[in-house]
């Protein structure tokens, strides 16, 4: 714990610091593509050059060029604690100006609003750490357990440019480190009028992007063809976007629906054969959609490509399909693709990564969840488990067990779920001040 000298919270000008960051990060812009069609660098060095004020020695490592991840270290005052990771991407999805009520890279603050891509994914994580760790430095704060800070590239496509990279080849940098904190999640979920519920984090499912390759008898469109690759791969694809996969309950899931109906003042036993999972998510209302995307697994197709003129039947048709899989459905799900996409359809994994599950019994997810109630007493912290992925797939290659965390408190009818990704993403600013302190808090005495 931390000493009775410790200040209590984060300096005022962290507050100030943190608003300035997101902004910041904000207006450079390092919209992900696919392919390496991005360049983090700017914004790595804007945080290299705000660690390195505070007396830090930040890292900065390229696979690519212009694909830039930044690593520092802030030694504790416990040197047989493990380490505790602390990441973040400096990448975004891309946005189209068009669609926003303000430019997606202005950074602008509105009405004690911050407009912008990356507003919660995840700039304003990054810039709620680089607050604390410069508030740490003027205060003369030292954590128990040392603490790396990872700043990664690519987190939005593939991560090999990113932790994938940083995990293979730089593995050193991460020594020591047992545990991590990252996006997706401690975050208000306003569920019902008077309950605020904060997910955190504790298991992901695996990524399973698909391609699909049908392969026919080109052939003049006019004809007969009884062997056309655009039929073949559209029956598989209707197949696979119609089919209904079978729930399946992890440790998770079942920790996280046991905890969302006692709050409802409802008891289950996840473990009854007879339970009905479809009932159970119509009786918790709004905090199902916490749960539902992940008590199965999924697959829906996103992409299609095939022909190069209308009057042509091409002899291969492309689809691509994003599935996710839970922990331990992997095979089931390799199966199941074997069965829908039939004999006349091949796939294979275009992007694989593993599903992850993180204990909700550890003295961890009990310090995160009593840093969130904290500073929001009225509020309720759940364990959940993400529906996609984040870097810490890649950083569990070191035996890093990982939590999704970036509290941030938003008012209702400001959703979060709707923001990750869309249109007008934005963060209040006191809801990044909630951030501040509860990282603050969390860190100091993780």
């Amino acid at each position: 714990m931390a000493s009775s000298t410790t200040p209590a919270g984060p300096d005022a000008r962290a507050l100030d610091e943190v608003v300035a960051f997101t902004s910041d990060l904000i207006r450079i812009d390092t919209s992900n593509r696919g392919g390496g069609d991005c360049r983090e660098r700017p914004a790595a060095e804007y945080v290299a050059e705000r660690l390195a004020d505070s007396g830090l020695e930040p890292t900065l490592l390229e696979r690519s060029p212009g694909r830039t991840n930044v690593v520092a270290r802030i030694p504790g005052t416990d040197p047989t604690a493990p380490a505790l990771l602390v990441h973040g991407h400096l990448d975004v999805v891309p946005a189209d100006p068009s669609e926003w009520t303000v430019h997606p890279f202005s950074g602008e603050v509105r009405d004690g609003v911050v407009w912008g891509r990356g507003a919660v994914d995840m700039k304003n994580m990054d810039a709620m750490v680089l607050a604390v760790a410069r508030s740490w430095a003027r205060q003369g704060v030292r954590p128990r357990r040392d603490i790396v800070l990872a700043y990664t590239a690519d987190e939005e496509d593939s991560a090999e440019d990113g932790s994938g990279f940083l995990a293979d080849r730089h593995a050193v940098l991460f020594e020591g480190c047992t545990e991590g904190i990252s996006e997706s999640g401690a975050y208000s979920f306003h569920a019902q009028p008077g309950t605020t519920l904060y997910p955190i984090g504790a298991g992901e499912r695996g990524t399973a992007w698909l391609r699909l390759t049908a392969r026919g008898r080109a052939g003049h469109g006019s004809k007969v063809n009884d062997a056309n690759a655009v039929t073949r791969l559209a029956a598989a694809v209707a197949r696979i976007g119609a089919h209904e996969w079978p729930i399946r309950l992890t440790a998770t899931v079942r920790a996280a629906l046991t905890e969302l109906a006692a709050l409802q003042g409802i008891e289950i036993d996840t473990a009854a054969p007879d339970l009905d999972v479809r009932l159970l998510l119509d009786k918790l209302g709004p905090a199902a959609a916490l749960v539902e995307a992940t008590v199965r697994n999924s697959s829906n197709p996103t992409m299609l490509q095939a022909g190069y003129k209308c009057n042509v039947i091409p002899g291969q048709a492309v689809a691509y399909v994003d599935g996710r899989m839970l922990p331990g459905a992997e095979d089931e799900f390799a199966a199941t693709l074997d069965e829908l996409t039939g004999p006349d359809v091949d796939w294979e994994f275009h992007h694989r990564e593993i599903p992850l599950e993180a204990p909700v019994d550890s003295p961890t997810f009990a310090k995160l969840r009593a840093a969130v109630e904290r500073f929001d007493p009225d509020g309720r912290a759940v364990p959940f488990t993400m529906s996609g992925g984040t870097d810490a797939k890649q950083f569990s290659r070191l035996g890093i067990t990982g939590y999704g965390f970036s509290p941030v408190k938003l008012p209702p009818g400001l959703d979060y779920g709707r923001l990750f990704h869309g249109v007008d993403e934005r963060i209040p600013v006191d809801g990044l001040h909630f951030g501040v302190r509860v990282l603050d808090h969390y860190l100091k005495n993780a």
